[in-house]
């Protein structure tokens, strides 16, 4: 039975990362005989794909996707389990703020018999802000949402590929929570953590607010439930103030102030459950995840723009001879 490693690197933009990455992989996976780096470039618009075929040509331990436009880290991540080699599949990114000998550690603790192992970042090297907002966002996900979120997990993290793609598969707004979800064996190891060193985040605020909305909402119906609580409370000071208001106990200035407080949450529970109608059209359409225009190893049909029809020239006029 094989027991080889795809490691999955999301490329956006990299440049000359592409080429660091891939040396740094190859250094510190050496001892492993059966080895894929997958790289998926999410529709980067520099040379960041040019040097990914590069590379393939060199190194047949090299294969790659490329999508038609940028669909973000969800469906790098779908593609890139999808198509992994290997019965084992890392996540790395190619910023390498985590350094790829870390993957021993990952692969030492699966080898304790864990399904996923998720790698986490000792003394964390992010700016402030980022490590504030991703350790608030566990502790409201976990505290407030009730979301069962692992402890320690992190984007670095060692997956057997068939449970990865079973994941992927059931469209989740996020990997992480949907790991015990599912009944996953997993585990968190300390790895290093280092500062960035080319390039920067692709990740912005407006993407990672959007992004802990889709957790809130798509892994915990508290949110719907307080809206339910409250508009039961919301009923009874209304009857309660109508009942006051009439038998002249209440003036006018704090009837006014109910009536401006329940049309507040009149619409924001309208927003809430609006929100949540969003996630279950978006879930019942079921549009797909990502395009892949180029790659040099065998798609599926469905996961081009054509079907996996070839695409000929159309058909022209044809040429008549003068006589």
């Amino acid at each position: 039975m094989t027991t080889g490693l795809t490691v999955l690197v999301p490329c956006y933009n990299e440049g000359p990362q592409v080429e660091t990455a891939h040396g740094e992989l190859v250094e510190a996976l050496k001892e492993i005989g059966e080895l894929e780096i997958l790289f998926v470039d999410d529709g980067s618009t520099d040379d960041s794909l040019d040097r990914i075929r590069r590379l393939a040509e060199t190194d047949p331990r090299v294969r790659y996707l490329s999508f038609t436009r940028n669909f973000g880290i969800d469906a790098v991540m779908a593609a890139g389990f999808r198509y992994a080699g290997q019965p084992w599949t890392v996540q790395c990114d190619a910023d390498l703020q985590v350094p790829p000998g870390e993957i021993w550690a990952l692969l030492d603790k699966a080898a304790e018999g864990y399904d996923v192992v998720f790698g986490e970042r000792r003394g964390r090297r992010d700016p402030l802000v980022r490590r504030g907002g991703s350790a608030g966002l566990h502790w409201a996900a976990r505290r407030v949402f009730g979301i069962d979120m692992p402890r320690g997990a992190s984007t670095f993290r060692l997956v057997r590929t068939g449970l990865a793609r079973t994941i992927t598969e059931l469209r989740l707004p996020w990997f992480i929570p949907a790991v015990p979800l599912v009944g996953a064996r997993y585990a968190a190891t300390p790895v290093a953590h280092r500062p960035r060193t080319a390039g920067r985040s692709k990740l912005r605020l407006a993407r990672l607010t959007a992004h802990s909305f889709e957790l809130f909402f798509g892994f915990s119906w508290r949110p719907l439930a307080a809206v339910y609580a409250a508009g039961v409370l919301g009923g009874a000071l209304a009857l309660v103030f109508a009942v006051l208001g009439y038998a002249g106990l209440a003036g006018g200035p704090v009837i006014a102030a109910t009536q401006l407080l329940l049309t507040g949450l009149t619409v924001a529970a309208v927003a809430l459950v609006g929100r949540y109608l969003h996630r279950l059209l978006r879930d019942t359409a079921r549009p797909r995840t990502y395009y892949v225009k180029d790659a040099n190893l065998p798609l599926l049909p469905e996961d081009t723009l054509t079907g996996g029809l070839p695409s000929p020239q159309p058909p022209a006029r044809a040429v008549r001879q003068r006589g």
